[in-house]
């Protein structure tokens, strides 16, 4: 599978509207954005600085409070290997605030939280794959994109699967 599919870097207008939902993050306004998005703060694995980063929300449990959302660039974003090493400090999503625990949602999982993200948002699921620059037009290039990038689940670190407190 190529991973060379998804783009380096959003520019231009797409960059800048990507960086809206941290502006409203950075002035507490997040919790407009309802569980649509998180704020994920994380600390850089080998310089230690501390880094704040807006990734959209695929699907929402609130039994859980488990948001899932994906990573463009695979195990290969920044964020995404932080957060490996250890150094996931908060994730804020509608008006939640916690110390996040972390899990890669096997092939099955990601596979179906995919495909009731694209009915329940087909706009998106239309411009989503064209702004990294996948193509998801039939079943082969389909699997193709979903192997390419990698769906992260976060929630709190004192809840188990099940939403029952581990206390």
């Amino acid at each position: 599978m190529s991973s060379r599919l998804v783009r380096t870097r959003p520019r231009g207008l797409v960059k800048r509207l990507l960086r809206l939902p941290a502006l409203l993050y950075e002035r507490d306004l997040g919790w407009l954005l309802g569980h649509r998005f998180l704020l994920l703060t994380h600390r850089g694995r080998t310089s230690g600085r501390t880094y704040r980063t807006v990734l959209e929300v695929l699907q929402f449990d609130p039994a859980t409070r488990e948001s899932i959302v994906v990573s463009a660039w695979g195990r290969r974003a920044d964020w995404f290997r932080n957060v490996q090493a250890g150094q996931a400090a908060e994730v804020r999503t509608g008006r939640l605030r916690y110390v996040p625990a972390h899990r890669v949602l096997s092939r099955d999982e990601a596979e179906a939280v995919y495909t009731r993200w694209e009915r329940e948002h087909p706009v998106e699921a239309r411009i989503f794959p064209w702004v990294l620059g996948l193509d998801t037009r039939g079943p082969a290039a389909r699997q193709q994109a979903l192997d390419t990038v990698l769906f992260v689940a976060f929630r709190p670190q004192d809840v188990a699967e099940d939403g029952r407190s581990e206390h």
